[in-house]
């Protein structure tokens, strides 16, 4: 599996942060709005709130991508009691830490603080127990974590698991003042902290000055959405408000799509390669069959769930 891209492309990218002359790429049709959803408040882990904007009835339309979590507040009772250990299988988690501090430690050996702008990319694989719990006792704790599926061939890969620090994201402005963080994918030649072969995910994070522009040019067979956490946008004519995901439509002459911020706003975009395999979920874990989710439930209950499997 592609890991993360090296430490001489993480220093290109520390050198052109905040660079404001990268040339602009043309969208010449945008993307639709599909439909737009509001999400479901939920808990998780030991009681933490949080809204679970990618629902598991989107999983097959918005393939490959799995579920969105938004979590934030101010109020320690809502997310002090964190996510202690649980288990995973067969899909990879990315959590963006917007404000707060949150400690990983997982049955593979990884340990990362998460912290303000950071990033944790864990590829959870055959298999991993994890815990991710607050480093705070008051303040807020604000975040998304994304999950992202694995091709069946990478299913029973090793874990795989990186932190990146903010000043460690490739970052960038327009010259219409849209701070762009690169997560994953590339954006305008820039290329992210993550890359992936099979699924290409991209994940940017756009901080767009009210009347401001952004072009993303997208793969036409990619699925795509959107995640309006501050403002407002509009895309195609069509309003998105704060706290909404806006479905992009799958148009073959679309190249990609076009966002109009009304307000201040900010946004994630999200698009990858769908991977078209079935998708059978059992909790924490994510596999292509029922038989499968059996045998990550008993490699579980026999403490074999990150061992490499019998030949």
């Amino acid at each position: 599996m592609p890991a993360a891209n090296g430490d001489n492309e993480q220093q290109k990218h520390t050198e052109i942060k905040m660079n404001t002359t990268t040339p602009i790429s043309t969208v010449t049709l945008s993307r639709m709005v599909e439909h737009i959803v509001a999400g479901r408040a939920t808990s998780d882990g030991a009681g933490v709130k949080l809204t679970r904007v990618l629902t598991h009835d989107l999983q097959q339309r918005l393939d490959p991508f799995l579920m969105l979590d938004a979590f934030g507040s101010e109020n320690p009772d809502d997310y002090i009691a964190g996510f202690p250990d649980h288990p995973h299988r067969g899909f990879e988690a990315v959590t963006y830490m917007i404000a707060g501090r949150m400690r990983h430690r997982d049955s593979a050996g990884h340990e990362g603080l998460l912290e303000n702008g950071g990033v944790q990319w864990m590829t959870a694989a055959r298999g991993v127990i994890h815990s991710e719990i607050p480093e705070q006792e008051e303040g807020v704790m604000e975040g998304f974590q994304l999950w992202l599926n694995l091709h069946s061939s990478e299913k029973m890969n090793a874990p795989w698991y990186r932190d990146f620090q903010n000043a460690d994201l490739p970052q960038w402005v327009t010259p219409q003042g849209v701070a762009v963080t690169v997560i994953a994918g590339e954006s305008h030649g820039i290329k992210g902290a993550v890359t992936r072969e099979i699924t290409q995910p991209l994940y940017l994070d756009l901080h767009l000055p009210r009347g401001a522009r952004f072009e993303q040019v997208l793969a036409p067979t990619h699925n795509a959405f959107l995640y309006v956490y501050r403002g407002e946008i509009t895309v195609s004519g069509q309003s998105i408000p704060a706290q909404r995901m806006a479905i992009l439509t799958n148009t073959a002459a679309a190249d990609g799509v076009v966002l109009q911020a009304s307000t201040d706003a900010k946004v994630l975009l999200i698009a990858g390669q769908p991977l078209n395999e079935p998708i059978v979920q059992h909790g924490p874990f994510v596999m292509n069959s029922a038989q499968e989710i059996h045998q990550a439930l008993s490699d579980f209950r026999a403490g074999r769930l990150g061992e490499m499997p019998p030949a």
